[in-house]
């Protein structure tokens, strides 16, 4: 299964030098199909716990900051070590990481000054953005916490703590109550107003709620 890993990452451009900025990157598809069919063979499962996915995930975030240490650095490991670099390569740290792939178990790779700081996974990080746009996601369509997390359980291998769940719903809600007390201009020139119908769990039942719109389009131009 390693050497189909290597192939992931050729798959995912890691190194590789894409042709043109201007243009959205392919992947190779014959290098997923070979992936595919060689973790079929293997009688590993595309998904969950130890899936191709969580494997393919977990040697992108390696590999990447791997590349981050290395340019860090200024020379590749193994080589021979530089007499003007005062840095050098030491061991890994191990991290646990909330993906939507599951949860990963890290080897975050330090130098021994410890002044490296990856940007792949942050110091601190416990969870990729992802998590949360999951989360937010299954709340929005009426669901309650606990089936929040059963749902994130079932699909993903996610356990996701109740107060985890609330913390990135309260969040959010901060950011909505901060928008809608904004300042606003005195006068707008063009006003749109509509309604959009949502499904809002009330009562231990969803009912559609008309959410109202209305978009102002000031002297500027600008909405």
């Amino acid at each position: 299964m390693t050497e189909v890993l290597d192939s992931t990452l050729e798959i995912a451009g890691v190194g590789r030098p894409r042709r043109d900025r201007d243009e959205p990157w392919m992947f190779d598809q014959a290098l997923a199909d070979r992936l595919i069919a060689q973790a079929q063979a293997d009688g590993i499962e595309l998904f969950g716990k130890g899936g191709l996915l969580n494997q393919m995930t977990k040697a992108i975030l390696g590999r990447s900051m791997a590349v981050e240490l290395t340019d860090h650095l200024g020379y590749e490991e193994g080589d021979p070590y530089p007499e003007q670099h005062v840095k050098s390569y030491a061991d890994t740290t191990p991290k646990r990481l909330m993906t939507e792939a599951g949860h990963l178990e890290l080897e975050v790779p330090r130098d021994r000054n410890g002044e490296f700081t990856p940007k792949t996974v942050k110091k601190g990080q416990r969870r990729l953005d992802g998590v949360d746009k999951l989360v937010m996601g299954l709340h929005a369509r009426g669901m309650t916490v606990r089936d929040v997390q059963m749902q994130l359980k079932e699909t993903f291998d996610l356990d996701v703590s109740h107060d985890l769940i609330s913390k990135i719903t309260d969040g959010v809600l901060e950011e909505v109550k901060e928008w809608q007390h904004r300042p606003l201009d005195r006068v707008y020139p063009v006003i749109f107003l509509d309604a959009l119908v949502c499904k809002v769990r009330q009562d231990g039942t969803v009912k559609n709620k008309a959410a109202h719109l209305a978009v102002g389009v000031d002297a500027d131009g600008k909405c």
